[in-house]
C-alpha cells in the first residue's frame, strides 16, 4: 500500500543537474584550499597534464595539474614525496567523484627534501655516478675557463676579481638561472653547450668548467640536486669545479664533479696558481741552479788540481823517450848503410848472372822445347781426327744396312698408299684407289689397283713422267706389273 502512495514534493533532478549542482556547490565552497599529504600515483600522458593521488593514512584524494601549470611547478612530483599543493576543488560528473585542480605544490617542510635527496643520492651511488676513480685531474694552468652562474651575482665578481688577482686567464660566463623553475635546465644546457664547443673554432673551448653558485637554503640550492644536472656534470668531458653554497652547503653536483671548492672564490683558487708565486718560484729555481752550478765548476776545479798534483812533471814524463828517440835515430842512419850494402852486393851477384850469353842460352832452351810441344800435338790431333773417321764409316755402313734402300736396290719396290704410308698386306688396298710405287734411287711410278685375281689386287699404270734414272738392276721394275 505504501508504494501506491503519491510522491511528496521534493523537487525531482536529472543525474546531470545534480552533478552539476554538486559541482557548483564544492566549487563555492573549497574554491582555494591548501591540502597536505603524500603523493601516490603520478601519471604523466602524451597530453603534458599530469593525474596524481594526495593521501594520508586515511584517505585518497585525486588530484590533476594541467599542462600549462605543470611546466611551472617548482617541485618535480615524484611517488612518495610528501607535499602541500594549492588549488580548488571540483568534480567529475563523467565519474561521480571529486578531484583537486593543483595550481602550486611545494615541499612539506625540509625533512621532504632530505628525504628525497637522500633517496636520489643513493640511487645514483648504485649507478656508478659517484664512483671516485672517474674523477680527472684539473689543468694545471688553462687558457681558457668557462663558469655556468648567474651574470648579475656577487659570485662571478669574485670568481674574476679573483681570478685577475692570481693569474689573469680567459673566462666565458655562460649566464644561467642559479635558482628557480627553469634553472636545472639551464644548467644543464650550459654544461652541455660548453662541451659541445670545438677545438680552434670561433669561440674557444674551455679546459676547465665552474659551476658556481651563491649560500641558500636547501629549497634555493634544490636545482643542483636535480638528476639532469648531475648527469651533465658526469658526462662532462671537461674537468668540471663544483662551487654550490658554502663550506656547509652539499648539493649531488659535488659528488660527481673533479672538485668541489666550498666557495666560489675557492673555485678560483683551485682554477689557477698564483703567478707572482710561480715567478718567484721560477727565479728561485734559476738562483738554486746557478749556485749548485758554481759549486759542481768549483769542487770539479779543485779536485782536478788535486789529481794533477798527483802526475810527474812534463820534463820527467818526456826525458826517457827522448833519449830512447836519440838512440834510435842514431841506429837508423847506421842501419840505413848497412842496408844498402847488402842490397848492393846482392845487386852486383845477380848482375853476373844476367849476361847476354846466358839470356841467349834460356831463350835458345825455351824454343826448341816449344817446337817439340808443338810437334807432339799435332801427331796427338792427326791421330784422334783418324779415330774419328773410322768411327763415321762403321757407322755409315750400319745405317746403310739398316736403311729400307738397301733392300731396294736388291729388286724389291715399297707400295705406298695417297697418304704416302708404306702399305704392308694386300688386304688393305681396295679397288682404284691411288698406289705409288718406289724403287731403288728413289724411283717412284704411280699405279691404281684393280680387281683382285686368285686373291690378289691388280695394279693397273698410269701415265707419269719416264724417268731418266736407270734401276741399278739394269731393268725396268714396272715390266713386272
Amino acid at each position: 500500500m505504501a508504494d501506491d502512495a503519491p510522491p511528496g514534493n521534493a523537487y525531482e533532478f536529472s543525474v546531470t543537474e545534480l552533478s552539476m549542482a554538486l559541482k557548483r556547490t564544492v566549487e563555492d565552497t573549497y574554491g582555494y584550499v591548501r591540502v597536505r599529504g603524500e603523493l601516490g600515483r603520478v601519471s604523466r600522458p602524451a597530453s603534458g597534464h599530469l593525474y596524481l593521488d594526495l593521501k594520508d593514512d586515511k584517505s585518497v584524494l585525486n588530484g590533476v595539474i594541467w599542462k600549462g601549470v605543470a611546466s611551472r611547478l617548482k617541485v618535480k612530483p615524484e611517488q612518495g614525496l610528501e607535499v602541500v599543493c594549492t588549488g580548488k576543488l571540483t568534480t567529475f560528473p563523467g565519474q561521480s567523484r571529486y578531484q583537486i585542480v593543483i595550481e602550486s605544490m611545494e615541499l612539506a617542510g625540509v625533512g621532504a627534501l632530505m628525504a628525497l635527496l637522500e633517496q636520489r643520492k643513493k640511487a645514483l651511488t648504485a649507478e656508478g655516478l659517484f664512483d671516485p676513480t672517474k674523477k680527472r685531474p684539473l689543468p694545471f694552468l688553462p687558457e681558457t675557463i668557462g663558469v655556468v652562474t648567474s651574470p648579475s651575482g656577487a659570485v662571478i665578481r669574485d670568481i674574476l676579481h679573483r681570478l685577475r688577482d692570481r693569474f689573469p686567464r680567459h673566462v666565458l660566463v655562460w649566464p644561467v638561472r642559479v635558482q628557480g623553475e627553469q634553472s636545472a635546465e639551464e644548467v644543464t644546457a650550459a654544461i652541455k653547450g660548453f662541451n659541445a664547443l670545438k677545438s680552434g673554432g670561433p669561440v674557444p673551448r674551455p679546459d676547465l668548467l665552474i659551476v658556481a653558485r651563491g649560500g641558500g637554503s636547501l629549497e634555493d640550492l634544490w636545482s643542483f640536486n636535480e638528476e639532469i644536472v648531475v648527469r651533465a656534470a658526469a658526462a662532462s668531458e671537461i674537468p668540471l669545479i663544483s662551487a654550490v653554497g658554502h663550506e656547509t652547503d652539499t648539493t649531488l653536483i659535488d659528488f660527481v664533479s673533479d672538485q668541489r671548492a666550498p666557495t666560489p672564490t675557492a673555485a678560483a683558487e683551485m682554477a689557477v696558481p698564483v703567478r707572482a708565486d710561480l715567478v718567484a718560484r721560477v727565479l728561485d729555481n734559476a738562483r738554486r741552479l746557478v749556485r749548485a752550478e758554481t759549486r759542481k765548476v768549483t769542487e770539479l776545479g779543485a779536485r782536478l788540481e788535486g789529481l794533477s798534483r798527483g802526475l810527474p812533471k812534463s820534463d820527467d814524463l818526456f826525458a826517457l823517450p827522448g833519449q830512447r828517440l836519440d838512440h834510435a835515430s842514431q841506429r837508423l842512419g847506421l842501419g840505413l848503410g848497412a842496408a844498402a850494402a847488402a842490397k848492393r852486393s846482392r845487386y852486383e851477384r845477380i848482375a853476373g848472372r844476367l849476361s847476354g850469353r846466358a839470356l841467349t842460352s834460356t831463350l835458345t832452351n825455351g824454343r826448341a822445347r816449344t817446337q817439340d810441344l808443338a810437334a807432339r800435338a799435332t801427331r796427338a790431333e792427326r791421330r784422334h781426327l783418324a779415330d774419328l773417321g773410322k768411327r763415321l764409316g762403321q757407322a755409315g755402313r750400319l745405317l746403310d744396312t739398316l736403311s729400307y734402300q738397301g733392300v731396294l736396290s736388291r729388286g724389291f719396290a715399297l707400295v705406298r698408299d695417297a697418304e704416302g704410308a708404306p702399305v704392308r698386306s694386300s688386304a688393305s688396298i681396295t679397288q682404284g684407289a691411288p698406289l705409288e710405287l718406289e724403287f731403288s734411287g728413289s724411283d717412284k711410278l704411280p699405279v691404281i689397283a684393280g680387281k683382285a685375281t686368285e686373291g690378289k689386287a691388280s695394279v693397273s699404270k698410269t701415265k707419269r713422267p719416264v724417268s731418266k734414272k736407270k734401276s741399278t738392276s739394269g731393268g725396268d721394275q714396272g715390266q713386272l706389273f
